[in-house]
């Protein structure tokens, strides 16, 4: 194979997955105007039903816009040598390849930032507020950037700078290393996200004693899950849309509510929708879903170690000095394939579990409060009720709402 090629079958790789992304857009979009299901009739009402048509309209409308401005950008950096520019530029620096690696992102990763900026700003500003949703003001919209920004630079960069000094130490066998210290940082980070990078964009605080409280505490006494941590957290700040999720491991284990959630649900759907998170925990898919990420980062690190051994590599994107940052982009490419088949296994072994922990939640506490409460959480969003099947298949990581609702009716003991 000569770099000529390799680089068409780069392009290739990056159009055909926007046209893929595009057709399934376009199939999904068909169904915007199906009539809601039997199930579902109590969701919208009609004024509702055509609002969430528009929000979805304008959502898929502007989708496809970003998409296509994101591939234009990408090819325009492939045929004008960027890669090798920003290479040249970040070498005019430094020699040192951790150097060099460091500035090379940054530059890339900085400007990707600041031209998709207003794209952001207008999904937020216009589309989010247009429909209600928004609750952020501009200062918090920058503020997040900033910190996001300050994040990847001492997380990101750190993570990246051990990652290529151990292959400038260990060459070809770094991949195993890597994998240890990805894995590693992977679990530290499941463990104490919550703990210490929730904190720097939301306010956390333990759930008031109350009601609530002591409904949650039973139940969770009830089934054998040692909670002490409950914490609520303002997600109003930033938009009217409500959520609830499970972290940690261990002691560290907490379940955090948006305030939103709090505002929108009764106490018992509240606890019905904890129960669903305590059967992620009771079934093990936390621990699964870990044990497979790592394994998949596994094969990945070292498909990535014989894809660096390539001369060819650079040479695709014009860089003359083969390097392994310019490795990591080029095989970041390549791997999208199959990227895109891990990523559908993973996303129909998420919505099994979400089956199953939709009917934990049934078993345990009951099934009706948890379907009112994914009804108004639907509601509350805009949620799409009718999705295209194939849609369903290749993007959603939970099963829809009418899947759902089929399933702990269908399991339901009367």
């Amino acid at each position: 194979m000569t770099s000529q090629t390799l680089f068409y079958g780069i392009i290739a790789i990056l159009v055909i997955g926007y046209v893929v992304d595009f057709v399934m857009g376009y199939l999904n979009a068909k169904h915007f105007n199906d009539p809601i299901p039997e199930a579902l009739k109590d969701v919208y009402n009609e004024e509702e039903y055509l609002k969430s048509q528009a929000y979805k309209r304008t959502k898929d409308r502007f989708g496809t816009y970003t998409a296509t401005f994101s591939l234009l950008l990408m090819l325009a950096f492939f045929f004008f040598d960027g890669f090798a520019i920003v290479d040249q530029w970040a070498r005019s620096f430094t020699d040192h390849p951790i150097g060099v690696a460091l500035i090379f992102f940054g530059i890339i990763m900085l400007a990707s930032d600041i031209l998709t900026t207003p794209f952001s700003y207008y999904n937020t500003f216009v589309i989010e507020e247009k429909f209600g949703f928004n609750k952020m003001k501009p200062i918090t919209f920058f503020m997040d950037k900033l910190k996001g920004w300050a994040m990847s630079i001492v997380i990101g960069g750190g993570l990246l700078a051990l990652i290529i000094w151990i292959y400038e130490a260990t060459q070809h066998t770094f991949w195993l290393y890597a994998w240890g210290v990805v894995t590693v940082f992977s679990v530290f980070m499941n463990m104490f996200y919550a703990r210490l990078i929730v904190p720097i964009f939301n306010k956390q605080a333990p759930l008031e004693i109350g009601e609530l409280r002591s409904k949650i505490e039973h139940y969770a006494k009830q089934v054998g899950f040692n909670l002490t941590h409950i914490f609520t957290i303002d997600g109003s700040k930033r938009s009217t849309k409500a959520n609830a999720y499970f972290s940690g491991l261990g002691r560290e284990k907490r379940i955090t509510l948006y305030d939103t959630l709090i505002n929108d649900l009764e106490d018992t759907e509240i606890v019905a929708v904890l129960a669903h998170e305590v059967g992620h925990y009771k079934r093990k898919h936390i621990i699964t879903n870990l044990l497979l990420s790592v394994m998949i980062t596994g094969v990945t690190l070292w498909l990535f170690s014989l894809c660096l051994a390539q001369p060819i590599i650079a040479e695709a994107v014009g860089v003359t000095t083969p390097s392994f940052h310019v490795g990591m982009v080029v095989f970041g490419i390549l791997y999208t394939p199959i990227s895109a088949v891990t990523g559908f296994f993973m996303s129909a072994l998420s919505r099994k579990h979400e089956y199953e922990a939709d009917n934990y939640a049934a078993e345990t506490y009951e099934a009706e409060p948890l379907i009112s409460s994914l009804k108004k959480l639907s509601k509350n969003s805009l949620s799409n009720l009718t999705p295209h099947p194939l849609y369903v298949k290749l993007n959603y990581s939970h099963p829809t709402l009418l899947q759902r609702v089929e399933n702990l009716r269908k399991n339901t003991v009367v």
